[in-house]
């Protein structure tokens, strides 16, 4: 039997809307699964789950 090892999650909710923002920054709400203000999405945390968050910070807030 193989061991598993679950990752850590984070929540984020999304705070602001993409209108007016550049298309990478739409992209990346759209990665995190965000397509709505106020729309929550649980992913596991990893860096590069990090680095999504790092660059439309100020379009979402981590919830937990």
């Amino acid at each position: 039997m193989r061991k598993v090892k679950h990752m850590a999650k984070v929540k984020v909710r999304q705070t602001a809307s993409p209108i007016r923002r550049k298309s990478d920054q739409r992209a990346t709400l759209v990665g995190l699964g965000l397509n709505r203000v106020g729309r929550v999405s649980e992913l596991e945390d990893t860096p590069s789950v990090r680095g999504m968050i790092a660059k439309v910070h100020h379009l979402v807030e981590v919830v937990e």
